[in-house]
């Protein structure tokens, strides 16, 4: 495996920031790290970087233990951070440069200029870092994880504050590195997960509450549906959860309004149930409507 974590933990204080997670990445994946602000992400890609010290638990990357061996493993390792540091009075090439000396790179010069085109800065490579848009901002620090031809991908928010035309730039370019790569990487944004992953683990509160492969959770979306009802008057929860095809329901309160979410695998078939059920206890629905879930809705499901 070219990521290996077991039983990782790292507290804050009293905080529990990750709470004993395990997982892998082989080599050729690319895998969707998802989780709401504060559920673990960032802190957990530190720990597998060796910026930060876990306090229990085992990373190895590609084969080598983090701990004990941070210099080798960051060898292996290019790292973009959601705060992308760029030394902003450099030129592009001179930044490039420095990360290259940074690492001991043979022939630098020429590796240099085949990143910058990978990543699509060709055009703006003779120009200071402060003068570029901030998705070539980006692209310099995608270059500058890439200069010294590292195994392991590890991208936190790499498409944050771009706008949507820069956001598919950046996404191709990830995309395209994959072939060689093996990609780690964190976003808000469910289009550009399922646009470009293989996997998806979700995090949340520290907890990783889902791991599979992109289809497998999009099955899960396509073959689940909710029903949203709300009726003039309350009425007892359990007449809803006892709808032969219901599989679950909730309730949210919408300025002063009831709403009930019933989820289901037969949109009609509940319909129809509820329709039998305003008949049968004299019930007046003031709204009915369905709506499918998406791979957006599954992770609001498993992180609320």
């Amino acid at each position: 495996m070219s990521i290996s974590v077991t039983n990782l933990s790292k507290h804050y204080g009293t905080q529990k920031a990750v709470n004993d997670i395990s997982f892998s990445v082989a080599q050729g994946e690319i895998v969707g790290f998802l989780g709401p602000n504060g559920a673990g992400k960032s802190t957990t890609m530190k720990m597998i970087t060796g910026y930060l010290d876990s306090d229990a638990g085992t990373i190895s990357v590609c084969g080598l233990p983090v701990s004990g061996n941070q210099v080798a493993t960051k060898k292996k390792i290019g790292y973009l951070p959601e705060a992308n540091p760029l030394y902003l009075d450099m030129y592009v090439r001179e930044y490039l440069g420095f990360i290259a000396s940074v690492h001991h790179i043979k022939d630098a010069r020429k590796q240099i200029e085949a990143v910058i085109e990978t990543v699509g800065l060709t055009t703006e490579a003779n120009k200071k870092i402060h003068q570029l848009s901030k998705g070539y901002k980006q692209r310099v620090g995608l270059a500058a994880a890439l200069v010294h031809d590292p195994e392991v991908l590890i991208l936190d928010e790499p498409t944050s504050g771009l706008d949507p035309n820069q956001i598919v730039e950046i996404r191709s370019v990830i995309k395209s590195l994959a072939v060689h790569k093996t990609i780690l990487f964190s976003s808000h944004i469910m289009q550009e997960v399922e646009a470009i992953c293989d996997r998806v683990i979700i995090i949340n509160k520290g907890t990783i509450v889902a791991d599979d492969n992109l289809h497998n959770l999009q099955d899960r979306s396509v073959n689940s549906h909710s029903v949203i009802v709300e009726f003039k008057d309350a009425l007892k929860i359990d007449l809803l959860k006892n709808l032969p095809d219901a599989l679950s329901v909730s309730l949210t309160s919408q300025a002063g309004r009831q709403v009930y979410h019933i989820e289901c695998a037969d949109v009609g078939a509940v319909k129809k149930e509820l329709l039998q059920l305003s008949v049968t206890h004299n019930l007046n629905i003031v709204s009915l409507q369905s709506e499918a879930k998406n791979l957006e809705s599954v992770f609001k499901s498993l992180t609320t």
